[in-house]
């Protein structure tokens, strides 16, 4: 790991920790120690029970003392860590918000199907039906994963992309694929001062029900927007940002299973690739 991407990860969790309220005991070994722990294994590719051992930390971390592996294991779970680790992402992908264009979509993580994870779903991903989980996630136009959540294969795209513009509340475009032709989801970009695109279904509008304005309007426009449709595939290549680098969002390692673990391991992938981001931008 480069040296300049784990300093911009270690000082938002320090900063996070000076924001966050003091715990009511004082621990041996602090919140910060426990989430770089935590995110130095992601960083690795490597499992929990590894970042209990001191042989694993060389160059820009090298922690004095190191808890026990049950003891890491206990804190790295607590609601406040990983609260924490929420708190890093959000500070790490507060980018200037340009409102201009942002995009919808979802990233599969199937595992293998024999997997005994309770967790795992079946659901749609590349090339037919898998068992596994997604990433739902609103993109910048600049590659930022402002907003996401993480959910079994079968939850439906529809009712996470509604939560997600809800949550990020858009001023500009953003844009969907044919599977978000959805009205809800015109609707409440519109709510917001935004504009939904996606492309429509077949015989769109024509029917006898009535539908809403903001889809309306959008299947009217729909044929201008060409240069919008254009820019559609630009979100495959931000997700091909977040996985092509050492340290990526690889498929999902044999330890990484049910959902809460599969939560935190995104997020911590996440704030590795903003970091990575930052890094870029200071070095130019």
């Amino acid at each position: 790991m480069s040296s300049h991407i784990w300093k911009i990860i270690y000082a938002a969790i320090r900063d996070v920790n000076r924001a966050f309220p003091r715990p009511p005991r004082r621990c041996t070994y602090c919140d910060t120690l426990i989430l770089a722990m935590f995110l130095w294994s992601v960083c690795h590719d490597r499992p929990r029970c590894w970042a209990a051992q001191r042989t694993s930390y060389y160059g820009p971390f090298r922690p004095r003392r190191l808890p026990s592996r049950s003891q890491f294991m206990r804190r790295v779970n607590h609601p406040r860590c990983q609260a924490m680790l929420a708190e890093v992402h959000r500070r790490l992908a507060d980018h200037p918000d340009r409102d201009q264009l942002a995009f919808i979509d979802g990233y599969p993580m199937p595992v293998r199907r024999h997997t005994t994870d309770a967790d795992a779903k079946v659901g749609r991903s590349v090339g037919g039906l898998a068992k596994g989980y997604k990433l739902h996630a609103y993109v910048t136009d600049e590659g930022i994963i402002k907003h996401f959540r993480v959910t079994p294969l079968n939850v439906c795209e529809k009712k996470m992309a509604h939560e997600l513009l809800l949550e990020a509340r858009p001023r500009g475009v953003v844009l969907g694929d044919k599977m978000y032709d959805d009205a809800k989801l015109f609707e409440a970009a519109r709510a917001c001062g935004g504009r939904f695109i996606a492309p429509p279904r077949r015989g769109a509008g024509q029917g006898h029900v009535p539908q809403s304005p903001a889809r309306l309007e959008a299947i009217d426009r729909w044929p201008t927007d060409t240069q919008l449709h254009q820019k559609r595939g630009e979100v495959e290549r931000h997700f091909g940002q977040l996985s092509c680098f050492g340290g990526g969002l690889a498929p999902l390692q044999a330890w990484v299973r049910r959902l809460p673990r599969v939560r935190a391991w995104v997020t911590a992938k996440i704030i590795i690739y903003h970091a990575r981001l930052r890094a870029r931008t200071r070095l130019n």
